[in-house]
């Protein structure tokens, strides 16, 4: 099925891209682009049945089906009485208030979902709920779950039927749990390595995502012909994101891909093809933009492209709330997306609102007839597919309820596999690997007992962050790997994150890297890695003597030449899920090293958009390159400084003891705000916390109305950050409770002011006398009515009363912990 097309795509693909044109039109002309067949006839008793569905519904029902709602703001009764076609969880979302709801827990609100899109409503036809979930490393919100690399480490491997076995693990793992849709496999093709996404693309060239679509698809839903296909073992599956999700100008999540129609084709088009004819049933849209125009709102592209010219007859599912990007909508109001081609939005959190505007379009004819009908015609075609109408209960399906099967002995050993293929050695000198098992070896580093950094994103929570190790259940840690590798070697292994030791090891291991991220709080400035003190366990290693061998943990590829110069190998091991065991293997010369880098090795800490088959390609590893074992691995000293200093955080409002870059504190009555305007209503001095004037203490006298504020030269955008979830946050100590209402607030302009009450929490917090860290979600102060996208003033703190307070920083980030509620 794959054949001469798929082979005549992969073709030349390392070739550079065309460079953008000067202000280039976003309209596509579909003529241009490769022709594909449908990979299957249309069944005509589906058809039929489709339209006697589509006969038989109301047009409440027909606007339901086309809109996913997400499970925290919607309940079964909700699917019942506005007749939702699709629910979903997002990253943060679980059928309880726990980050780590069991696995039953998912299955019985499977159980609720399901029965109440079969609730009996009079004569209309009883149309089953199909639920949406992002498992894109194994059924990753799961506890218990097999966890396989992320894609990057995947892209490493070059192996396109081990991604075929992965998709099968994932697909009977999300059964047990009563779900029957993922959003994957990510087909991105990322070319600048600052994208905070950068991990969920198997490289920087179309050719590995090419070669691992139909496999994957495959391995998730079945073979187009097969008994099972799309139900049984398998589910259905999502290409994601079209398109040109990784080429966005500066690397930035939901951006803008400045980009020729012959460049955004032949770089960012080639991996859907064999997708489409594997069968893939659904294709996610992606935020991002080309040239000025959103995805969501493309018809040259979703329906001219895909719909027409690649003969796709699935159905065009959204982003997270896209469509509300689109010129002319908001995320409550958007016909403009079903009329370019989306079949389903995906709103979270604003289905209610969208619900009643696209009812009311479809009434008034805003919303054509015939496109609302097509997009329903398409969701009901893929739910036929599937079997939903006769499947039962999501309990009564095969491998429900069979949780045993989550993280099973046979399912981690192809994520350990999996890892195995995925490890690639960058530095090996004097061959210290593979080391001896049996030997004294001190395990080393941050990341060495750390599932939390060696699963990364999109792991039991959207950013992958606040895990803890009895989540995992099933899986092992590095350090625990190497642990049972080295004990049944008869050796000796110590465990030691700071590296001390009482007697010199043979070798020692340090395990190392990012924290966790995903989209949108994974953007960065550059490429540098940034770890003082890992460099410094490294140096002081080197100079004690001991034999070192880095393990670096990533989502993407970094400018690290300190490290490599401290290390006397150096393994890429990117983010390789829950079995730490199958970077043992490698590290013991139970495996080969084979992995090859997916990305070029920047050889600067500004190198961010080094791609293979660019004109001036200088990578310090170039894409393709990975050592084995008995290849010499010796390395000269690589510079070490960085090509420009680390630049600003804009999400630094106050730290160090100062504004973060563009800003500045000023206090004052309101409206008269100065540096230093007397001390009549407030007072700003230096103070300590842990280093000299690192914080400020400021003091309202109680004279009059106060405020202090953080204001910038300039207004911010702050629209991506409230998208993305972020908060605001700071870090206090209160010296003496306020004696009247306290406000927090953020200001946008004349007249433009919102924020909520803060004397509470300051109270309580003048009764610990301690340091204390808070954070208001940004969507508060939107709600509150600040236009978040021209935000001058980001913290300003006002009150009549008296108040002493000591501030440390504050910050705009994704909070972790003590988040306040907008109430």
């Amino acid at each position: 099925m794959f054949g001469a097309m798929s082979a005549a795509l992969c073709a030349g693909m390392v070739a550079a891209p065309l460079a953008a044109q000067p202000n280039p039109p976003a309209v596509a002309d579909p003529q241009q682009w490769s022709a594909q067949a449908a990979p299957l006839a249309l069944d005509p008793a589906i058809e039929r049945r489709i339209d006697e569905l589509l006969a038989a519904m109301s047009l409440e029902q027909k606007v339901g089906q086309i809109i996913q709602a997400d499970i925290a703001s919607v309940t079964p009764e909700d699917v019942y009485r506005y007749h939702l076609g699709s629910v979903l969880n997002g990253g943060n979302s679980t059928p309880s208030d726990k980050y780590n709801a069991p696995a039953p827990e998912w299955l019985e609100a499977a159980d609720a979902f399901y029965a109440a899109s079969m609730k009996p409503d009079g004569d209309l036809p009883r149309i089953p709920v199909i639920w949406g979930s992002d498992a894109v490393h194994g059924h990753n919100n799961i506890v218990g779950a097999t966890l396989f690399p992320h894609n990057i480490g995947l892209g490493a491997a070059r192996d396109p039927e081990l991604l075929r076995r992965i998709g099968e693990v994932t697909a009977i793992e999300m059964r047990t749990t009563g779900l029957d849709w993922t959003f994957a496999p990510t087909l991105a093709v990322v070319r600048d390595d600052r994208w905070g996404r950068t991990y969920e693309g198997f490289g920087e060239t179309p050719e590995i995502a090419a070669s691992y679509a139909a496999p994957l698809i495959e391995g998730l839903q079945g073979k187009i012909g097969d008994e099972d296909w799309l139900r049984g073992p398998h589910i259905i599956a999502t290409a994601k994101h079209f398109l040109g999700d990784g080429g966005t100008a500066g690397g930035k999540d939901q951006g803008d891909a400045r980009i020729g129609e012959d460049g955004l084709r032949d770089l960012f088009s080639p991996p859907y093809l064999p997708a489409i004819e594997a069968g893939v049933q659904s294709i996610m849209v992606s935020f991002s933009s080309w040239n000025g125009a959103k995805m969501h709102g493309n018809e040259s592209l979703l329906t001219g492209v895909v719909k027409d010219r690649w003969n796709f007859d699935g159905f065009l599912v959204g982003d997270w709330n896209g469509h509300g990007q689109v010129a002319g909508c908001t995320v409550t109001d958007c016909a403009q997306s079903v009329i370019a081609g989306l079949d389903m939005y995906m709103a979270p959190d604003s289905w209610k609102g969208l619900y009643a505007s696209t009812l009311a379009d479809a009434r008034d004819g805003t919303l054509p007839a015939d496109k609302l009908d097509e997009a329903v015609r398409r969701i009901l075609r893929v739910k036929l597919r599937a079997g939903l109408f006769e499947a039962g209960k999501p309990s009564s399906r095969p491998y429900a309820g069979e949780f045993e099967r989550l993280g099973s002995a046979e399912h981690r050993a192809v994520a350990r596999e999996a890892v195995r293929k995925s490890l690639v050695l960058l530095k090996n000198a004097g061959g210290v690997l593979p080391l001896d098992a049996g030997a004294n070896v001190l395990v080393a580093g941050g990341g060495a007992d750390s599932m939390t950094k060696q699963t990364g994103g999109w792991t039991l929570s959207w950013q992958g962050t606040g895990t803890t190790r009895a989540d995992f259940p099933n899986g092992q840690t590095i350090w625990e790997g190497i642990e049972e590798a080295v004990g049944e070697a008869g050796g000796t292994a110590t465990l030691s994150p700071d590296g001390a030791y009482a007697e010199k090891p043979d070798v020692a291991i340090v395990v190392f890297g990012e924290d966790p991220y995903a989209e949108f709080q994974g953007d960065r400035p550059d490429v540098g890695y940034d770890d003082a003190e890992s460099l410094a366990l490294l140096r002081k290693l080197q100079a004690d003597g001991v034999p070192t061998v880095s393990v670096f943990l990533s989502g993407r590829a970094m400018w690290t030449n300190p490290f490599i110069n401290a290390s006397d190998a150096f393994v890429a091991a990117w983010l390789p899920g829950s079995e730490g065991g199958g970077v043992a293997d490698v590290l013991f010369g139970e495996a080969e090293f084979t992995g090859k880098l997916p990305y070029s090795w920047p050889k600067t800490s500004d190198q961010t958009a080094v791609n293979v088959g660019d004109a001036d390609y200088d990578p310090l590893f170039a894409y393709g390159y990975g050592l084995t074992a008995d290849q010499p691995g010796d390395l000269a000293a690589l510079p070490e400084d960085r090509a420009t200093a680390a630049p600003a955080d804009d999400n630094v409002l106050f730290a160090a003891g100062r504004a973060g870059a563009g800003r500045q504190l000023l206090i004052g009555a309101p409206g008269a705000l100065a540096t230093n305007p007397g001390p009549e209503l407030i007072t700003a001095e230096g103070a300590d916390r842990n280093a000299q004037e690192d914080s400020v203490r400021l003091r309202w006298t109680g004279a009059g109305r106060a405020a202090a504020a953080i204001v910038q030269d300039g207004p911010s955008d702050l629209t991506r950050q409230t998208n993305g979830d972020l908060a605001l946050e700071l870090e206090l100590k209160v010296n003496a409770a306020p004696t009247a209402d306290v406000s927090l607030l953020m200001a946008c302009g004349e007249g433009c002011t919102g924020g909520f009450p803060l004397r509470g929490v300051l109270a309580s917090a003048a009764e610990s006398g301690q340091w204390t860290r808070f954070a208001l979600p940004l969507s508060c102060f939107e709600q509150a009515g600040v236009d978040m996208s021209r935000v001058e003033t980001p913290l300003m703190l006002v009150t009549e009363g008296q108040l002493d307070i000591t501030l440390s920083s504050a910050r705009i980030v994704s909070p972790s912990g003590g988040q306040l509620s907008c109430q």
